[in-house]
């Protein structure tokens, strides 16, 4: 018996987790040192946009092989992936398509010809035609398939924009997973008041987790905006879009309850650098998140992006001096701090000026950045669902940093965008993950000259 036991504990544990019967424990929260990377593969393209991943991967969900068999030199299951960006004022309007892809076996190289390329196994489709409009200009967005019982298989969409409408719009919908009838379903609004911090990343909350801590919602959304107007730090709310057992979807239109799991302090309410993420800096970026449960049963919630750490960070410019220079935007001045060290004071007042020969790029920029993915504890993210504790508390227990797994941009796109070297920042976008082999998949932006690179984790 106590060799059965032993043989069968990883099942027990990752049952145990799945339902919330026992408490996450320091030796079943998922480490860095679980990590093991295996390589990279590159996206298949079908050329002009919107028909192309060019410019795309705002959003990315990972859907289990079903009955469906791969291919030779590839894994079960498939990623849908969203295309090129929409394009604001009718430059192109029928942007972020979503097409679903298989996976091959990554190969680990520094050289992008040697890395294998997806297939299609549905092309790219246009499943939010005419709807969210007006949500064009630098779009936000979310995926998460889910096949719950209620509802069965369906692929759930979150939609906003870098600078949200007035009075606001609806955010999150449902599709269907065959992309040639997508059937779209909603929108609807989740939350109130949380335009800028619910319309980002999507992913599915573990089915008995959600019934054991939030009445069966079973999907969590969230989004950070630079500038921390999200809250400073990632932030996570759980919503369900169905009203009854039998699934029935909500009528369009409806504010859906969210409950809140994460939210930092805004900086639209208070100037100061407190509840927030430790080591926040304004020009973060948070793209991606996933709730993990690893095959041995080892489990946290994940963030990836690119984090802020220089030691100054402000609002405005490259400083063509060099990267541990500011370059604030002069007309802001005296309108908020445009100017921080790192430990959040003020910068001093002869570094508030607006330097000369920069270029047009104006936002939050820091003198240096990385890749990371943040590992949050589920458990804490229990006691924000039952009141227990403010909902900025809860901090990452590791952090990972993935810098040198990266081809960081080597056709050079864009460079006064995207930046350069340690000033690079728009890394790495969304992440997904397979419960089944513990593989997680994490975008780079910009690596296969102006697409993504898929790179993939075995979560040990």
């Amino acid at each position: 018996m106590r060799l059965l036991f032993d043989l069968t504990r990883a099942g027990v544990v990752a049952a145990s987790l799945l339902a919330g019967a026992i408490p996450a424990t320091a030796q079943d929260r998922l480490q860095p040192e679980d990590f093991r990377y295996l390589g990279a593969f590159r996206l298949p393209d079908d050329g002009a946009r919107p028909f192309t991943f060019a410019w795309g991967g705002n959003a990315m969900t990972f859907r289990p092989a079903g009955g469906r068999v791969p291919g030779p030199g590839e894994s079960p299951g498939s990623l849908y992936i969203m295309g090129h960006d929409r394009m604001a004022y009718g430059e192109l309007p029928d942007g972020n398509r979503v097409a679903e892809i298989s996976l091959p076996e990554p190969v680990a190289s520094r050289a992008l010809d040697d890395l294998p390329v997806a297939r299609f196994l549905q092309p790219f489709s246009d499943v939010a035609a005419g709807q969210f409009p007006g949500l064009d200009e630098l779009p936000r967005t979310g995926l998460a398939y889910l096949d719950t019982p209620a509802t069965g298989p369906r692929l759930h969409l979150a939609w906003g924009a870098h600078f949200q409408p007035d009075p606001p719009a609806p955010s999150h919908a449902w599709v269907s997973p065959d992309l040639s009838a997508p059937g779209f379903t909603g929108p609807w609004f989740v939350g109130e008041g949380l335009d800028y911090a619910n319309n980002g990343y999507l992913f599915a909350i573990p089915e008995a987790w959600a019934q054991a801590h939030l009445g069966g919602a079973a999907l969590a959304t969230g989004r950070f905006r630079d500038g921390g107007w999200s809250g400073m730090g990632p932030a996570l709310f759980a919503y369900r879009p169905w009203t009854d057992d039998a699934g029935t979807p909500a009528p369009a239109g409806t504010r859906l309850k969210a409950i809140t799991l994460l939210h930092y302090r805004s900086s639209r309410d208070t100037e100061a650098i407190d509840g927030a993420l430790s080591g926040y800096q304004h020009p973060d970026e948070w793209e991606g998140g996933d709730w993990i449960v690893t095959p041995s049963g080892k489990t946290a919630v994940l963030f990836a992006g690119t984090k802020a750490v220089g030691a100054r960070y402000w609002y405005g410019f490259v400083n063509p001096s060099g990267p541990e220079a500011p370059c604030v935007a002069a007309d802001f001045v005296g309108q908020f701090p445009v100017c921080r060290r790192a430990d959040g004071t003020p910068c001093p007042a002869e570094e508030l000026v607006e330097c000369r020969g920069h270029n047009d790029s104006r936002g939050w920029w820091s003198s240096a950045f990385e890749a990371q993915i943040l590992l949050y504890d589920p458990a804490d993210l229990a006691r924000v669902a039952a009141g227990e504790i403010d909902p900025s508390e809860p901090q990452p227990y590791a952090t990972l940093r993935l810098d040198d797994r990266l081809y960081l941009n080597p056709a050079g796109i864009e460079p006064e965008t995207l930046g350069v070297g340690v000033q690079r920042h728009y890394r790495i976008g969304p992440v997904a993950h397979d419960p089944d082999t513990g593989r997680l998949y994490v975008l780079e932006w910009f690596a296969d000259d102006d697409k993504p690179v898929v790179h993939v984790w075995a979560l040990e």
